[in-house]
Order: C-alpha cells, then structure tokens, then sequence
C-alpha cells in the first residue's frame, strides 16, 4: 500500500487509538463518510450541470452569426473611414 509495511500500519493505527480514543474513532469517521459523500454529491450536481448547460451552448452558437475576418474588418472600416 504507500510503501508502508504491515509493522508500520500496525504502530500507526495504535498511536491514533492513544490519542483519539476508542469512543472518539467512529465519530472521526462517520464524519469522513459524511463529507466524502457531500464531496461526490457536489461534484455529480456540477456534472450535472455541466452537461445539461453544453446542449444549450451548442445550440447558441450554432444560431449565433459566424465572425467576420480580419480582411472584412479592415474593408469595412476603410468604408467608414472614406464615408
């Protein structure tokens, strides 16, 4: 696992047991579970969105005049310009 051996997890998992307590333990990681499912919650409402929004940008753009190049800019203000 993170190059840690079976020693080493064990001596890990004992000091946070001394300094949390056993009682302390399941509340710690009710609410790591709480936010971790809040965290995916969020992240699929952006999903979400972003999925339903990409159709209607796509259909924006598809009804939105196309730009104009540089060569039509440049006629069209030496039109003003002469008028």
């Amino acid at each position: 696992m993170f190059g840690l051996s079976t020693t080493e997890l064990i001596i890990i998992v004992l000091v946070i047991l001394l300094l949390f307590g056993g009682k302390k333990i399941p509340e710690l990681m009710k609410g790591l579970g709480q936010g971790v499912r809040s965290f995916k919650e969020g992240m699929n409402e952006v999903k979400a969105n972003l999925d339903t929004d990409a159709p209607a940008k796509k259909s924006q753009s598809d009804s939105a005049p196309q730009a104009t190049t540089t060569e039509e800019k440049t006629t069209e203000n030496d039109t003003t310009k002469e008028a």
